[in-house]
């Protein structure tokens, strides 16, 4: 409830629900559900109402409303980092959760399995109705924890039967699995990965995993001094490049976990003089823009981060309102073929 001036005068009024049904000639039960259930409404009322609360000037008590419906209308998400397919999750994520009348609350991670625990409990302390999370590999105490508050949650950029929790992502495991076998297609048969780091990081690591069990099947296999672990770093991408070919013999197919690893590598085989894809064939994963512009452009993983997010937001808030029939998804990712893939050289 807000104290608004009349104009001319130094008297305040008090302005409520009360007040705003009254003027627009509807119950306060129509006030209530025009702020917390606008689709339960037609669009004419549903203006005529608004229409009235910014001619009074009326922001409603958040924490009022929370006590009357149980519900805060937030939903907090805890994201490792926010570049890349994160980042454009986040964006389609808020405007669903906007357009269902949802607020996003966002922390970040940073991979810190510790930090993503208090985030996650401090967004439960503040009042939120559910949490949008990446990965579903927890600690114990994570766990527990999300058992024990009750809050719904989905996982995120994963898509595994077996987890705690709803799931909405790629099953990040068979993705790289299609990258091998595409390659191993062309005659590749020597392989490096630069891997996005593992740590707190299940999509990585189901990443690695599909690579080594595709391999596997092919009866080949990445030498260990091969399987190299980098950061959101183009910088960081050219230094695991020249490591890995400093190595005797080569790689003929160089697999990395972000898009700025592979940027990097691309860059600095330039600056070499490696000729991809006819010395060496890289493939990303994430497609940023960036990544079709080079002029080489990186042949790619593209998930479809726009619609991961959108489903999660969904999917958050149909679980939140305790629709009947709420189910993970799979969202498949696309092998995106340019110009740094092709045949594997001859010996």
């Amino acid at each position: 409830m807000q104290d608004k001036a009349r104009p001319g005068s130094g008297e305040r009024t008090r302005v409520g629900l009360r007040e705003v049904a009254a003027v627009a000639g509807v119950s306060t039960a129509t006030v209530s559900r025009v702020l917390n259930r606008p689709e339960t409404v037609s669009e004419a009322l549903r203006g005529r109402v608004t229409a009235v609360i910014d001619r009074l000037g009326w922001v409603p008590n958040a924490a009022a409303r929370a006590l009357a419906s149980n519900r805060t209308g937030a939903i907090g998400a805890v994201f490792p980092a926010l570049v890349g397919d994160l980042a454009r999750a986040i964006d389609a994520m808020q405007d669903v959760l906007g357009a269902r009348n949802h607020l996003l609350l966002l922390a970040r991670s940073q991979y810190d399995a510790d930090l993503e625990f208090s985030q996650a409990r401090k967004l439960v302390e503040r009042g939120v109705d559910g949490l949008i999370l990446v990965g579903c590999t927890r600690a114990p105490a994570y766990e527990q924890f999300l058992a024990r508050v009750e809050v719904p949650f989905v996982n995120s950029f994963v898509y595994n039967e077996a987890a705690q929790g709803p799931c909405v992502g790629p099953d990040n495991a068979r993705a790289m699995a299609e990258v091998v076998d595409y390659l191993v297609a062309l005659g590749h048969r020597r392989f490096a990965l630069i891997s996005h780091s593992m740590r707190n990081n299940d999509r990585a690591t189901a990443r690695r995993d599909g690579v080594r069990a595709a391999l596997m099947r092919h009866g080949l296999a990445i030498p260990p001094h091969l399987v190299l672990e980098g950061q959101w770093s183009i910088a960081n991408g050219r230094r695991l490049f020249r490591q890995v070919l400093a190595t005797d013999p080569r790689p003929t197919a160089l697999l990395f976990g972000n898009s700025l690893l592979a940027v990097g590598a691309v860059l600095e085989a330039a600056k070499m003089g490696v000729r991809v894809p006819e010395e060496l064939s890289i493939v990303g994963h994430d497609d940023t823009e960036f990544m079709s512009e080079l002029p080489t452009p990186i042949s790619t993983v593209r998930v479809a981060a726009e619609e991961v997010g959108s489903a999660a937001a969904d999917l958050i808030v149909d679980m939140v309102e305790g629709r009947s029939g709420v189910t993970g998804r799979r969202i498949a990712s696309e092998l995106v073929i340019r110009a740094t893939t092709g045949p594997a050289p001859a010996s």
